[in-house]
């Protein structure tokens, strides 16, 4: 009797083994993903949330992961730095920026774009004018005729939502170009003009934190336009009168990238660096833009070389293209 009782123990110890086994593999595949990933995946989420949250009011404004309630702050006072129109002087070799950039285009017209990073490898530094860490993010429109010229022949306006790390701050900037005599309150940049938003502070944050950046524009006919620029677990925004160069009324490409901080400067980056730019617009259709080449409008360059572009529609119709060196 004992002998058999061993037995049956030792065939049950078997099964019991071999049942274990056997979970194991199912058990891997239903097993949660790490803590870390979780959390990653829940910051990228509030990222593209607050985005897209409008502000309640007029001013600048700040929100932490996980909030998505924006809480007003002080704005202040943006740079008396031109972040220059395109010349076409660098457009050429290693160089991105200075015309010689991809645009999202739409046949209507644009009322909010977004600029993401969504892959971002072999980026370990940047410099610009030997300064490490200098650049800038911008967001910019096409070169416009809207009623801001005055009917000045030869004027067009143009605006930027630009996020500065010299600065440490975020604003809009306004142009009018070719426009002459500068109206009170702009600063003259002969033979053109322009003048700041409110600014909003925002840290310096390194360039090998560039894949959580986003920045966004957003204008309104008759309203406000508003900037919102999020880091990892932080997001800023500021507004200002659309009616400044009247953008809403003749949006329909928009630039996004990495370049210099301002001046017509270079941000330049290490050997081996390559990034995705995505450039998102909502222009009431879901319909994919068009990858306009040599359509960027922005002065400032970086030392990436362009790749080819792809444009895709539905929910968020975008542009997408890798820069690399």
């Amino acid at each position: 009797m004992d002998m058999l009782n061993i037995g049956a123990r030792q065939w049950a110890g078997i099964a019991i083994a071999a049942g274990l086994a056997g979970a194991i593999p199912l058990s891997a595949a239903l097993a949660a993903p790490p803590a870390d990933t979780v959390e990653a995946q829940a910051q990228e989420t509030w990222r593209d949330t607050i985005v897209r949250t409008p502000v309640p009011d007029e001013g600048c404004f700040h929100a932490s992961y996980p909030g998505t309630v924006w809480t007003k702050v002080a704005c202040t006072t943006a740079p008396n730095r031109p972040f220059l129109p395109r010349s076409g002087l660098h457009s050429v070799g290693q160089t991105v920026g200075d015309g010689n950039d991809y645009a999202a285009e739409v046949s209507g017209l644009i009322s909010e774009s977004i600029g993401t990073f969504p892959s971002v490898t072999g980026v370990t530094s940047e410099k610009d004018e030997g300064e490490k860490n200098d650049y800038s993010l911008q967001l910019n429109s096409n070169f416009m005729s809207t009623a801001a010229c005055n009917g000045i022949s030869g004027c067009q306006s143009w605006e930027q939502f630009v996020y500065s790390t010299g600065e440490k701050q975020a604003f809009m900037q306004y142009w009018l170009i070719n426009y002459g005599k500068c109206p009170k309150g702009w600063n003259a940049f002969s033979p053109d003009c322009y003048k700041n938003s409110a600014a909003v502070a925002a840290p310096k944050i390194a360039i090998t934190e560039l894949q959580y950046l986003k920045l966004s524009g957003t204008a309104v006919t008759n309203g406000n336009d508003t900037l919102v620029f999020t880091s990892e677990t932080e997001a800023y925004s500021t507004t200002g009168k659309d009616s400044v160069v009247d953008l809403a009324t003749d949006w329909h490409e928009s630039e996004f990238n990495v370049i210099g901080d301002g001046g017509g400067s270079e941000a330049k980056f290490n050997t081996g660096a390559s990034i995705t730019v995505n450039v998102e617009v909502v222009d009431g259709s879901s319909a994919a833009p068009t990858c306009a080449a040599n359509s960027g409008t922005t002065g400032e360059t970086n030392n990436l070389t362009l790749k080819s572009c792809s444009a895709s529609g539905g929910s968020a119709p975008s542009i997408k293209f890798v820069e690399s060196n």
